[in-house]
């Protein structure tokens, strides 16, 4: 089918900002936790969704290109629409008669019978900027006005709304092993401008994602540097340290009533636990896959990023983010920070650099999930912070001459495989210029709301610091036709 809170008082010795930066706090203005309500979901309401399809997906992946991709070069190509527009690039056909991709997308076109297309997402808000976008994909919350009279200098906000991924980490059992959420390779954006929407927030720190770190120039070397022992510290010492604190902790339990030193207590724990787990370990070596299946999803930091992620599938990690890492090598040929912000030479930038490193890596994990009956119980997704101004041209760039696009957040796709989705598809449209969505308007708010459908996540109920319940996403609908 085609178709501002006060800042907590935070201990600073060396343990407790070990056990900070594995929880992946940096940038967050510290407030109380909130925690989560008691209500579960009722047997009825999830085999309801099963039936619908919904509620398959034990894992997601997030594929996040930072940056803003532009939609009208992609995906939601724009072949009649006049030359100022429409660019270079042609559409090609794909697997699935009447479901055009880009040209530079050949490997993409071979997995479109995987594919459901969304192509009528606005995701408007009030700056056109990054902080923003990301805050309200991430979230599926409309920025507040923070966003327009801070800027740039918006940080992270311990009331902000939480992280979709931090949202359906909450909702699963604590597994034993790794933690419910992980993002790599990297934390967007470089300090100080830490993009909003990536953390728990008010949902409490605790489920914060777990950052992992990767680099450009060590593709296959994956490490949480809060989680490497130091010095010639071995797990033997460390466990004997930790024998040691728990004997001294119990002079501390009046003290250890209090709930932010209980989340203390849990990261502790949680940190100790990872340090020692020779499943760690095995995850995050990725050098260790067969040389065929590496080459096959390429050899870049953002290809391993997505065979990593489809091995903490493998070790039942319920959300994996991978945010797109940017190339410093190319930023001054696309005005950008070397991601899709293709403010200037759009097309030459998409042509040899960010579509087949895209191309290669993301078919291939299709491709591998489903050949290991993994897909089905995986939901990808693939997102930006926004689209690109369909009209040629940047001022930025030197306007029509610098062969950019500009950021654009009134309309932008999103693609979804796996996870219960029906493949061979699209979901709506842009008008003729891809400005703005057409037919099925939707926002990031029901992109959200899929994913939890997807997830069987129903229960968006939690409670704030006062015992007060509240939603944690009113807004949207779950867009059960791709299902």
């Amino acid at each position: 089918m085609v178709n501002s809170m006060t800042q907590s008082t935070i201990p600073s010795s060396r343990r407790a900002f070990l056990v900070a930066s594995a929880a992946g706090f940096a940038g967050l203005h510290f407030g109380m936790p909130g925690r989560l309500a008691a209500e579960e979901s009722t047997y009825s309401q999830q085999a309801a969704m099963k039936e619908q399809g919904g509620g398959k997906a034990k894992s997601v992946i997030l594929f996040f290109l930072c940056g803003g991709a532009s939609h009208v070069d992609t995906w939601d190509m724009k072949p009649q629409a006049p030359a100022e527009y429409r660019g270079p690039f042609q559409p090609a056909a794909s697997a699935v008669p009447g479901l055009q991709l880009c040209e530079h997308l050949p490997l993409l076109a071979k997995q479109a019978h995987r594919l459901a297309v969304i192509r009528s997402v606005c995701g408007t808000v009030n700056t056109n900027d990054h902080h923003a976008g990301y805050y309200y994909n991430l979230t599926g919350h409309v920025p507040d006005v923070t966003f327009k009279t801070e800027g740039n200098d918006r940080r992270p906000y311990a009331d902000d709304w939480p992280f979709i991924g931090s949202v359906v980490a909450s909702r699963r059992g604590d597994g034993g092993g790794l933690p419910n959420a992980m993002t790599l390779p990297h934390k967007p954006s470089k300090l100080p401008y830490t993009r909003p929407g990536q953390f728990a927030a008010r949902l409490g720190v605790e489920f914060d994602p777990l950052y992992v770190q990767g680099s450009v120039e060590e593709p296959l070397k994956f490490q949480v540097p809060s989680l490497v022992l130091g010095g010639d510290v071995t797990t033997a010492q460390l466990r004997s340290r930790q024998q040691l604190l728990q004997t001294l902790d119990v002079a501390r339990k009046d003290f250890e009533n209090s709930p932010i030193e209980r989340t203390w207590k849990q990261h502790q724990e949680r940190t100790l636990n990872l340090l020692l787990s020779t499943q760690t370990s095995k995850v995050f070596d990725v050098a260790s896959e067969p040389e065929s299946i590496r080459a096959r999803y390429g050899s870049g930091i953002n290809a391993m990023s997505l065979l990593l992620a489809r091995r903490m599938v493998e070790a039942e990690v319920p959300f994996i983010t991978v945010f797109w890492k940017e190339n410093e090598a190319i930023k001054d040929q696309c005005k950008s920070a070397g991601g899709w912000d293709t403010h200037g030479n759009n097309f030459d930038c998409l042509k040899k650099y960010l579509l087949p490193e895209f191309d290669q890596a993301f078919s291939a994990l299709i491709e591998d999930l489903a050949q290991r009956d993994l897909l089905d119980q995986t939901l990808l997704v693939v997102n930006s912070e926004m689209g690109r101004t369909p009209k040629i041209g940047d001022p930025r760039s030197g306007g029509t001459s610098g062969a950019g696009r500009d950021h654009w957040t009134h309309c932008q796709s999103v693609l979804m495989a796996g996870g219960g989705i029906q493949g061979g598809q699209t979901f709506g449209s842009s008008d003729r210029l891809g400005e703005h969505p057409a037919e099925h308007p939707l926002t990031p708010a029901d992109i959200a709301k899929t994913v939890y459908y997807a997830t069987g996540t129903n229960n968006l109920q939690a409670d704030d610091g006062q015992g007060r319940p509240y939603n944690l996403l009113e807004e949207g609908h779950a867009i059960q036709a791709l299902f």
